[in-house]
């Protein structure tokens, strides 16, 4: 587990007086700013984060602290942010943050190795693991529900897998 997880991302400037539209990963978009200071990917800089507009093209427009022009603020489209762990809400036992499942061991219900995962979507139909596996020509996309992930132990690295028909 790392000790920052990615809440959101900078969608671009908004206005001319150094707004970012920022698109949050929150299951509550406004909270993410319940979680500052947002930290870039490196770790270099950090801003604290004030809310402006609850509903800005797909996203929220905050402003962040050192950031006061469009050209500031354009500088920083892409750029996507993080906060400390330890300021993001515990969740119950059958809840994940994706940073903590990217990596994990994949074992099929045999125990045999299936892959590693590499990323999590979601398309509004739920959660999707992208599953790689060497020697493999593409990554399986497994849906992350219970019948088809009963288990996940963080603590061994690993989640168990019961492969529906023809995924295998």
């Amino acid at each position: 587990m790392t000790d920052r997880v990615c809440v959101g991302a900078i969608a671009g400037s908004f206005g001319v007086q150094g707004e970012v539209r920022l698109k949050s990963f929150c299951s509550d978009p406004l909270a993410i700013a319940d979680y500052g200071p947002l930290w870039t990917e490196d770790g270099s800089r950090s801003f604290d984060v004030r809310l402006t507009r609850s509903n800005v093209s797909g996203g929220v427009g905050v402003r962040l602290s050192g950031v006061a022009t469009k050209e500031q603020a354009d500088a920083l489209k892409g750029v996507q942010l993080y906060a400390d762990r330890d300021r993001l809400p515990s969740l119950p036992d059958d809840e994940f943050y994706h940073a903590d499942l990217i990596g994990l061991t994949v074992q099929d219900t045999g125990g045999a190795v299936v892959g590693t995962i590499r990323a999590i979507y979601n398309h509004g139909a739920g959660d999707i693991l992208e599953i790689f596996a060497p020697g493999r020509k593409s990554a399986l996309l497994l849906p992350f529900t219970l019948a088809n992930v009963p288990t996940v132990d963080l603590a061994a690295g690993k989640v168990v897998a019961d492969l529906p028909e023809g995924l295998e």
